[in-house]
This record gives structure tokens, sequence and C-alpha cells, in this order.
């Protein structure tokens, strides 16, 4: 086994280089060809999920396999080599297993014990079994990886150490609010209707919500989430709209959901901040007419439909957002006086009370400065551990950069909008969190709120239990690795027997049917019988840790032809596919 892994996660790097680095649907299968059209690898899968991207190959040199696997994952994510390589890190062999193990068990999600990342090592191999990138080793990894998470998951309390990610971004939302109790008759939009929308619209029908619209490309599939949600029990109201209704939906819901795989932005800070304006109005006490001519809508409990705010024509960006938060009705003064202020970044007094009006913070980007780039310069590959790792140093200079965070910190229970972006890149304008009565909560946050979390005494057993595994998996791939010498040395041997009774024949021809199988009989006993012992020991021997030598020394000892072995372990490799079909 020579499994190596290059990848980058939310561990090793900040979430602006992630969140440029993810691979599209249709970039997946071509980094994959490519993986194997590259000299050192055989074999290959790739796991991108919101928060990682890992290239798994079997290869037959390390520093090769290093270099190339490095380069494909940046020209196919599309962020320059030296930049990526400060945050790369790398497996070779039984750490490789070792990761990947840990990974499947939830321990190196961002929420410790989260179990959706089952389902996306389950679809890493369906597409290397599709795109027939994934071999025996890759096939039995990973099928493995999936047995050891649901173990982990039954076996221990693993799912007590975290919730699903939705769960813990809805608990980021509700701030210091219980769930259930913030959640309780609130309207929600739901964007896109993916495995993780469709995770989120179950679960907040399940904590409470009285009503959720889901919007979606493809209207068929809204409308199918939309009716499992009401089928559900949970006694939530359900509709499907198209994504151009989106905008006027926000104005309708308070909390919204969005995980699509867009490669844009889904929400503009432009978006959101003219739903929260349009809902200003909420406080208010209705006058005469409108208590008299009390809308469908208010009569369901529904917010009022209030006109958006007119802002004067020729406005930058800026100045007409500020114009359209301070509401309608300005006079023309005021407006120019809000103008102006909002250019400036500065104070305006407004009928004795002061209005502050924020100055233009500085735009997220990657934290890491010369000292994280260095994190891997002059290190001397031939000096690293053939079982090792490349030193995990993008987790190292990640973590001596102290975290930036700009975030507003309005209270969970008053915020008029409530936002949980979970996609990778993000589907919501960070910029969003500036806005008065708006929370935002988006991987990055997520990260920042789960780094202190406490570990639950059930990871050390699932850590137990990861480590028991990797073991066994490594002693039955290096047991499997001299199987077909094994095979070659049993089928040489039978062709010495048959040889050998061939020429009994031509000696003795007198004898029997019966007579002439009692004599094949024999020989072979004594063949078998001379063969067990060193066969049953050598793949003792060769699935302890540095047995690999054995297969060789077996082929030396009985001049077994190299070719035949080879053809063996083809052949083996070819039933080991047919056996796995899909993912499991």
């Amino acid at each position: 086994m020579s499994l190596l892994v290059v990848g980058l996660s939310h561990r090793s790097a900040p979430v602006s280089v992630l969140e440029r680095a993810s691979l599209s649907a249709d970039a997946k299968p071509k980094l994959l060809h490519d993986t194997l059209a590259a000299e050192p690898a055989a074999e290959a899968a790739v796991l991108a999920t919101c928060n990682r991207i890992e290239l798994y190959a079997d290869v037959d040199k390390f520093h090769a396999g290093v270099a190339e696997l490095s380069t494909l994952l940046a020209q196919h994510s599309g962020v320059a080599l030296e930049e990526l390589t400060p945050y790369l890190y790398v497996h070779y062999e039984d750490r490789a297993v070792h990761h990947l193990f840990s990974v499947a068990c939830g321990l190196d999600s961002m929420v410790v014990g989260e179990g959706q990342i089952l389902g996306q090592i389950k679809d890493a191999l369906a597409l290397g079994q599709e795109t027939h990138t994934a071999g025996r080793l890759i096939n039995d990894l990973f099928q493995q990886a999936l047995r050891v998470g649901k173990r982990a998951h039954s076996e221990t309390g693993i799912d007590r150490a975290g919730q699903s990610l939705v769960t813990f971004g809805l608990e980021q939302l509700a701030v210091h609010v219980p769930v259930a109790e913030w959640a309780a008759g609130k309207r929600a939009l739901v964007i896109g209707a993916g495995s993780m929308s469709s995770l989120a619209a179950a679960t907040l029908a399940r904590v409470g919500v009285a009503e959720i619209v889901v919007a979606n490309r493809t209207a068929e599939r809204a409308e199918r989430l939309a009716e499992i949600l009401v089928a559900s029990g949970t006694g939530v109201a359900a509709s499907a709209v198209s994504m151009s209704r989106v905008a006027d939906e926000l104005t309708r819901v308070d909390v919204v959901v969005s995980c699509t795989g867009a490669t844009g932005l889904v929400l503009t800070a432009d978006d959101v901040l003219a739903a929260v304006s349009w809902g200003a109005a909420d406080g208010l006490a209705p006058t005469e007419q409108e208590q008299a001519g009390a809308s469908p809508q208010a009569s369901q409990g529904l917010r009022p439909r209030i006109p958006a705010p007119q802002t004067p024509a020729g406005l930058d960006s800026a100045a007409a957002g500020v114009v359209a938060a301070a509401g309608a009705g300005l006079d023309p003064e005021v407006v120019a006086r809000l103008v102006a202020a909002a250019r400036d970044g500065g104070r305006l007094a407004d009928a004795g009370a002061a209005r502050t009006i924020a100055a233009a913070v500085e735009a997220d980007g990657c934290p890491v400065g010369p000292d994280g780039r260095a994190a891997l310069t002059g290190v001397d590959a031939n000096s690293l551990e053939l079982h090792g790792t490349w030193a995990d140093q993008g987790e190292a200079a990640a973590q001596r950069q102290p975290r930036r965070s700009t975030r507003t910190h309005t209270d969970g229970a008053t915020a008029r909008l409530a936002l949980l972006d979970l996609a990778m890149p993000r589907d919501i304008d960070a910029a969003v969190h500036r806005i008065p009565g708006v929370r935002l909560v988006d991987i990055e946050s997520l990260a920042e709120a789960s780094a202190d979390a406490p570990m639950a005494a059930d990871v050390d057993a699932v850590r137990a239990i990861v480590a028991e595994e990797v073991a066994a998996f490594g002693a039955a791939q290096r047991a499997a690795h001299i199987t077909p010498t094994v095979v070659a040395l049993r089928a040489m041997a039978a062709e010495v027997v048959a040889m050998e009774v061939a020429r009994l024949d031509g000696r003795v021809p007198d004898l029997d049917e019966r007579q002439r199988a009692e004599v094949t009989q024999t020989v072979r006993r004594v063949v078998d019988k001379l063969l067990h012992a060193p066969t049953v020991r050598v793949k003792q021997l060769a699935s302890e840790p540095g047995g690999a030598g054995y297969a060789e020394a077996l082929r030396e000892l009985f001049d077994l032809d190299p070719q035949t072995v080879a053809s063996v372990s083809r052949a083996d490799a070819a039933d080991k596919n047919d056996d796995s079909g899909r993912a499991s």
C-alpha cells in the first residue's frame, strides 16, 4: 500500500482560502482523470466538502506524488500553488488511513461528531467508481471508512460530542436562547434543495418553526422537499417558490438558511438591506385606515408589505444604502446630510439624536501574512518520514495568526432577520453582518465558535476505535499484498504435480483409473503439506509492519514469474471492483 493524501481543511486554512479553492461538480471528475494521467498515481478519489478538499491516490513514488497532487489541486481549485502550499497537509500510508477514518468518525469535523461527512465520503467513493479511478485500494479504504464511521456512531456517544452543522448554526443564531424557544412560530426561507438544505429544512421543522418556504433553481426539487416537510408530521406549513421570488420572501421571513452550489452570491448586502428596510415599520402602531382595511396577509399573521424607501437618483451604493436604512419620509435636507455622512464615515445629528454611520470596514481577507507563506520554506522533503506527514505546516501557520472577527453581536432573540449560510463558496455576502437588526452565521463564524468547544469523553473511545481499525486495515492490506504471490506459488506447484502425473502415465501405462487417481491425490497432499506452513506463516509475517519484503523473498526463493504474479493481482483487483459495486 502506497496511499497518499494531500489536502487542506478548516483546520489548516482560513475560510477565505477554502472558499476560493472549492471545487465545482464538473471539476471533480476532471481532477480525478488528470490525477491518473499523472505518472505517480494508479488510482484516486477526491473528498470535497464545504470545509475540506482532499485528494487521495495510490502512488508509487512519495515525493513525486506529493508534488504532482499539490500541483493538480492548485490547477483545479484556481488558487496558485505558491499561495496554496502553506495550507496543505500530507499524510502517507498508515497515517493517511488514520486521517480518513478520523474524518469519517467526525473527529476532524468543524462540529465534532457530526454524521453528514459519511454521506460525503460515500459520494466521493461513488464518483471514483463512476469515473473508474477507484481501484482496489481506494474501494477498500473508503468502504472501510464508512464502516468505521458507522461503528463509531453506534458504539459510542460521539453524537453527543457535537451536533450537525445545521443544529450548531441554529444555536449560534439563537445565542443564549434555547433553539426551540427561539424558533417557535418563526417563518423560515430555505434556499437550495440539496442534501444540506433538506437537512436544514427538516431541522427547522423539528425545532418548531411555523412555516418554511423552499426556493430552488429546479422547481420540482423545491416542491418535493415542501411536500416531504408537510408530510413529516411536525405540523409545519411548507411551500415552494422560484428563485426569482427570494427577494420578495425575504421581507416576510425571520430566518434564512442557504446552501446552494452557486459560484456567486445568492444574497447580496443590498438584498438584505432592502428586505430589512421593507419590514422596518413592523413595530409601528397601525393607523385607523390600516386597521379597517387589514390585508389578508395581516390577518394571517404575516408582516405587512411596506413600500421600499425611495432614494434619490445618482447615489452610490453606500449612500443609497444609508438612505434606505434610514427609512422613508425624510426631507431632502436630511437626505443630503445622510449622503454626506455616509461618504465621510462620520456622525450625523438628527433632531437631537446622534445617528452613527459606521465607516467602511476593511474587507475580510486572508489573515495570513509572510510568516504563514514561509511555513514550508526550506523544508527538505528527503528528511520527511516515509510513513509520516509533510508536517501540517498549514495548520501551524493558521494557528499562529490571530482571528479577526468583525461580526456584529445582534442578539439572537431581537434580530429582525437571522441568516445561516452553510455554503462554500458562501451564498450570503459577509457584509450583511454590518446591517443593524441582522445576524449572520456562516462557515467562518461557525469555525470560530467551535474552536474551543469541549470534547466529550466519548471522543477518546472513538479514537481507540480508529487506532484499532487502522491497524486492522493495514494488516489486511499487507496480507492482501502477498496473496497474489502465494496464489502464484500454489499455481506453480499444481503445474509441477500435473507434469509429474503425466510423466508417470508414460512410464506406468497399465495403471487403472482408481490407481491413477490415488497416486495423483497422494502427490497433491505431499505438495500441500509442504507449502501449508510456509504460506500461512508468510501471510502472518507480511501483515505485520515492515512485512512487505516477504512477498519479494518468496518470489526469489521459488523463482516465480513476475508476470504470473502480476496477472493474479490484476484478476484479483477486477474481481474486487466487480464485488464492490456501488458505494454502500
